[in-house]
């Protein structure tokens, strides 16, 4: 076995290998860049060395920096996480020549499925079923439509050496396949440095699930089931989960064979994902392999019991697999949700900056059987950079049943505490919310269709609306409370029972009357209805347990004078209890008017302008492309929402903006 192991990698994924290799008595050594010197993956391995400046081309990808690492550090092993050199063979073959170990495949299978084009191939030769789609380079924006107009729009215009949903286009015409060729060959060449594009039919109603693989040197494979990642945005998984809602037994089997059958064809071993695409009556298409560990391992670990950073370790050693196909079992259901540094009211931009709070729920073994597990590589104080990948965790749930586990990981987001930046908890909530996502109706446009507007947060129905007034009232009573016991005037706090109050927010306003209860209140609202409310939550915290008549409702709160805002399930509220008269004059008070800002167009996220593709004077319509910004290692091409004519540029291709900054104006 190893005696020290490098981790060339950063972030959640590097705290996770050091989490195993702890366990195992494996001495770790952390890198890290300038911008991760305080970084939590640094602080918890054993050693760690700085390897340059925060731009990953001169730090974590750099090869020659890392093995001067490895010189300096003697560690006898390297994992890559995922991303980065991962799957780089050049990278696994620098190590060989070391003597060093890789944690991975062989960088023949390395070579074989990175490039999307031979390993779909190599899939069709072992058997595997494919795409239909042109296999060949594509060298010109024309050539690309010649080639999509023969095989049948939509089709999906893909990065050879892409990865993460970058360098990825749906073209539904001509005109959408030559800008999606262009946008997809400068993406793919900023994130890979390689701008080699193909092309391949586009499923309709597809679901995305793939199959976790797991191989020794002595030529034995296994596969461990499948994972569920339909749920996704810009072709990047937002929700994972394990088992599918969707496939049956035969279908299990016959892609899990598959799935086999292409690992043995390229000696693979070490853990490995083959994805497919399954349509709507369970046909389903190769599309490719990562030769690595993927970003949603945790849930197959949680319904398996292995630990498949330990089963790479072991392989990488020397060691045989532990289990055979007849030996693996999967109990439960896992669902995982991914928490990204993106604000989803500002059409999911990225979002830099510190953690001013950051309070994830209590991790273990829950009520009804479910358990609670949160991947994570920050810590609050972190900082968010315009560096890397924005994913600050990986919040998972695994339970008895699939309803169990969506409740538990719903309960777990609602714990969630995240302040500092734009986040996409009340997303990830609405998302658990939505009755088709309970329903397992899945695809990868299930977030394009149930958000077909964008995501402007959750309004509460009349049933949640109480429950949020229940709560709000009981907060100002407490609130009410304290004030009172501090002036000394308990009495006139007393004589608040039994009083009758106005709660107004968004869309519902009730009048009610307070009545004392057992360990609370007893909020009775003017139709008769009855909530009783008791909890612990003192003024002052941020995070409240309200029991409503036996129902316990996790609330993130905070109260200033009689008005408290509420966020819980998606849902971010502000709710005012007042008194009948106080209520009556508030609704006379003018409403502030937002400022106009319709004829500019302002930077949405913190990044470098990569293109301004109008000029002073210039008549745009509605979707033509303006600018181009690049963050977190996306390109994002901003529009014009409306017709007008370009009065103003104020920056030029290079500049580096912050949040609204002003790119242009218009007359």
């Amino acid at each position: 076995m190893f005696k020290k192991i490098l981790i060339a990698n950063r972030g959640e994924i590097a705290c996770r290998v050091i989490r195993t290799a702890r366990r195992l008595g494996i001495a770790t050594v952390a890198v890290y860049s300038d911008a991760d010197r305080d970084a939590v993956h640094v602080r918890e391995a054993d050693e760690a060395v700085g390897i340059g400046p925060a731009a990953s081309a001169q730090s974590y990808l750099s090869i020659e920096r890392i093995l001067d690492a490895i010189r300096q550090t003697g560690a006898d092993a390297v994992h890559p996480g995922y991303g980065f050199l991962s799957e780089n063979a050049a990278f696994a073959r620098a190590l060989e020549a070391e003597g060093v170990a890789f944690i991975g495949p062989p960088p023949t299978a390395i070579d074989a499925m990175g490039d999307k084009i031979t390993s779909k191939k190599l899939a069709a030769e072992a058997g595997v079923s494919t795409v239909p789609g042109h296999m060949g380079l594509i060298e010109t924006a024309e050539e690309a439509v010649t080639i999509a107009d023969s095989i049948g729009y939509p089709v999906m215009i893909k990065a050879s050496a892409g990865g993460g949903g970058k360098g990825m286009r749906v073209a539904w015409n001509a005109d959408e396949a030559r800008q999606g060729f262009n946008s997809s060959r400068s993406e793919a060449r900023n994130a890979f440095g390689d701008e080699r594009i193909f092309i391949e039919k586009f499923v309709d109603q597809p679901r995305h699930i793939e199959i976790q693989v797991l191989g020794d040197r002595h030529g034995t494979v296994v596969h461990l089931g499948e994972r569920e990642c339909s749920i996704q945005r810009r072709n990047q998984k937002v929700i994972e989960e394990a088992p599918s809602p969707f496939l049956d037994a035969e279908t299990r089997e016959a892609m899990g064979a598959q799935a086999v059958a292409l690992a043995k064809a390229v000696g693979y071993h070490s853990a490995g994902t083959v994805e497919f695409i399954v349509d709507g009556s369970r046909n389903f298409y190769f599309l490719e392999m990562n030769t690595r560990l993927q970003v949603e391992h945790p849930v197959t670990e949680l319904i398996t019991g292995l630990d498949l950073v330990e089963e790479m370790i072991r392989v990488a050693a020397g060691e045989t697999l532990r289990t055979s196909q007849e030996t693996v079992r999967r109990t439960g259901w896992a669902i995982e949700a991914r928490v990204y540094a993106e604000d989803p009211f500002r059409n999911f931009l990225p979002s830099i900056g510190r953690l001013t709070r950051y309070r994830p729920p209590a991790e273990g073994e829950r009520q009804g059987g479910a358990n609670i597990r949160n991947d994570t590589g920050v810590a609050e104080g972190s900082e968010i950079s315009m560096y890397y990948d924005p994913m600050i965790a990986k919040l998972c749930a695994h339970a008895p049943d699939r309803d169990a586990a969506i409740a538990a990981l719903g309960d777990a987001l609602d714990e969630f505490e995240l302040e500092g930046i734009g986040h996409n908890l009340p997303f990830l909530s609405a998302v658990m919310g939505k009755r088709r996502f309970g329903e397992g109706r899945l695809t990868t446009g299930f977030i394009a269709e149930e958000f077909a507007d964008g995501f402007t947060g959750v309004a509460p129905d009349d049933a949640q609306a109480r429950q949020l007034a229940a709560v709000a009232t009981f907060m100002v009573l407490r609130e009410a409370a304290r004030s009172a016991g501090i002036s000394g005037a308990m009495a006139h706090h007393k004589r608040r029972i039994g009083r009758t109050f106005d709660v107004a927010m968004a869309n519902h306003s009730f009048a009610i009357t307070v009545d004392e209860a057992a360990n609370g209140v007893a909020v009775v609202f003017q139709d008769g209805q009855i909530q009783n409310v008791a909890s612990q939550w003192l003024p002052g915290q941020t995070l409240g347990h309200f029991d409503i008549d036996g129902g316990m409702l996790a609330v993130k709160t905070d109260i200033a004078g009689t008005q408290c805002r509420l966020r819980w399930r998606g849902m971010d509220v502000k709710v005012n209890v007042r008194s009948p008269r106080v209520a009556e004059l508030a609704r006379l008070m003018p409403v502030k008017v937002a400022a106009d800002t319709s004829r500019l167009l302002l930077c949405p996220m913190p990044g470098v302008i990569t293109a301004i593709e109008v000029v002073v004077g210039d008549v745009v319509e509605a979707g033509q492309a303006l600018a181009t910004v690049e963050a977190m290692k996306m390109e994002n091409v901003l529009r014009a929402e409306r017709r007008g004519t370009v009065k103003h540029v104020a920056v030029a291709a290079g500049a580096s903006l912050a949040v609204d900054e002003l790119i242009m104006e218009f007359e």
